[in-house]
């Protein structure tokens, strides 16, 4: 038994949407390295400006990948992305200023392989599958030092696993206040993963438009932001945090505020919906 399923297409090309979600990911990503140069942590919300250039990326890949007639792929595709995702960014800390870039490269080779190994040896025989996987891990990876540089206000390796805590006006050192030895990596896998694949999935239908989805997805990268910035307070300074959760809260209320105008947009629009064809013996 098959099913024809059609290919939405419309509004900006994915390729452009890819260039543009890279590029700006990167530049937020290197931008946070200010906090090295200026010894502050102030700088730290731009990781999460990088976290919402990932997924607006990131979720209209899954479009192109899902509307080949595999929707119920959606939540496993997030997890999929940050899943490879993870592996590629936790290596590429050891890189220092570089780490951006060499989690680009090693997230792309994995996506790669788990695409051809998708295609070719378990026979899923979806057109879009292997460079749709390879630029999910790159998202992923990337959309994990976002939240990295967010939380600790930098990606390198030593800053994502050591931290300090005062005690009887002494700072010691420990390996448990910190990005990874909290489990703060933990929560940012969830909020990526969740925030990449819900829109798709909430916009998904005969009345799909491209710049409603891609609105939640960035209303959804802020809500993540704001949770991000909020666990931020442990390991920044409370002036950073602040920074970026008022970042994070002006830029979930207008993406909000816009979707909302979108959906009405929308929904006067649709007036004449059609019942979905039924296959010839079927």
């Amino acid at each position: 038994m098959t099913v024809k399923v059609e290919v939405i297409e419309g509004g900006v090309p994915h390729t452009k949407i890819m260039i543009a979600g890279l590029v700006s990911t990167l530049v937020c990503l290197y931008l946070t390295y200010l906090n090295v140069l200026t010894n502050t942590e102030m700088f730290a919300f731009f990781g999460g400006l990088a976290v919402v250039s990932a997924l607006i990326w990131g979720s209209h890949t899954i479009k192109v990948l899902c509307s080949y007639g595999i929707g119920t792929g959606v939540p496993s595709a997030g997890m999929i992305a940050f899943g490879s995702g993870v592996m590629a960014m936790l290596l590429a800390t050891k890189f220092g200023i570089a780490a951006p870039l060499v989690a680009l490269v090693l997230a792309a080779v994995i996506g790669f392989i788990l695409g051809y190994i998708s295609n070719n040896i378990l026979n899923m025989k979806i057109p879009a599958m292997v460079q749709a996987l390879t630029e999910m891990a790159v998202v992923g990876a990337l959309t994990l030092m976002g939240f990295a540089a967010l939380i600790t206000g930098g990606f390198t390796f030593a800053g994502l696993t050591t931290g300090s805590v005062s005690m009887l006006g002494m700072t010691v050192s420990s390996n448990q206040i910190s990005f990874i030895g909290g489990g703060l990596i933990a929560v940012a896998f969830l909020l990526g993963a969740i925030a990449i694949q819900h829109p798709f999935n909430a916009c998904l239908g005969p009345g799909w438009k491209q710049d409603r989805m891609l609105m939640l997805t960035a209303e959804c990268g802020f809500l993540s932001m704001i949770v991000a910035a909020i666990m931020s307070f442990a390991l920044i300074s409370a002036g950073s945090a602040i920074i970026s959760l008022v970042v994070a809260i002006v830029g979930w209320a207008y993406t909000y505020n816009q979707y909302i105008c979108l959906s009405k947009r929308d929904a006067a629009a649709w007036l004449d919906a059609k019942p979905i064809p039924e296959m010839e013996g079927h």
